[in-house]
């Protein structure tokens, strides 16, 4: 199942109005292009024409990814996926990696923390832990939907990216992270935060001292 941008921003907003606003689903032309072009929860912010999404409805309609509904005694014809979760679907998720799938195809790669944060709507994350362990489960299947990517420098968090879209595919992979016994309490995180302040600061004088003795 291999998505273009379009074909994936389609999708992502789908998923996303599905759980988010139930009452407006499925959506018609103008609201899944409105969907698609938000200025919010989106990157890239796209600029999208109703032709541009028609056309990749066309696509996905081929793919078996979405069907088209008429309302009673209304000639606008709406849309629903079929991505997942569904009786013509391969790929069942539960609530947490449907949250997280819908994150990655809105708004790229992304932490374990920043898709905690940005879940709220879709699914509420009860801590980070359960947020690498759904990714570890999607990452893990026969078939992988999400993938780690290199850690970047200075970040202390690898982030992941979904599997489906073409360009995301492509990006290199990453490292696993090892899963510890038990996961750090937040005392622990705060005294290794300061632990390695202090080390920066060491490192720094000990630059001036050799620099004097030079």
């Amino acid at each position: 199942m291999q998505l273009n941008s379009i074909e994936g921003r389609i999708i992502g907003c789908l998923l996303e109005k599905e759980v988010t606003t139930p009452e407006q689903y499925p959506l018609s032309l103008n609201a899944l292009t409105q969907a698609c072009n938000q200025k919010t929860s989106r990157d890239p912010v796209m600029a999208l024409s109703e032709v541009d999404v028609q056309s990749g409805l066309d696509s996905l309609n081929k793919k078996r990814l979405i069907s088209e509904q008429s309302g009673f005694g209304s000639r606008v014809v709406k849309y629903k996926h079929r991505f997942c979760n569904t009786e013509f679907s391969d790929v069942q998720l539960s609530k947490a990696e449907f949250a997280i799938v819908c994150l990655l195809l809105l708004r790229g790669p992304q932490t374990p923390g920043e898709l905690r944060t940005r879940a709220g709507r879709l699914y509420e994350f009860s801590a980070i832990e359960e947020v690498e362990k759904a990714l570890s489960a999607l990452a893990g299947r026969e078939e992988p939907i999400v993938k780690i990517l290199p850690r970047e420098p200075g970040k202390r968090e690898s982030r992941y990216t979904e599997l489906f879209s073409e360009e995301a595919a492509n990006l290199p992979t990453g490292e696993l992270p090892v899963a510890s016994a038990e996961p750090a309490s937040p005392a622990l995180a705060e005294r290794v935060t300061q632990l390695e302040l202090e080390v920066t600061e060491l490192k720094a004088q000990v630059a001036e001292l050799k620099a004097l003795l030079e």
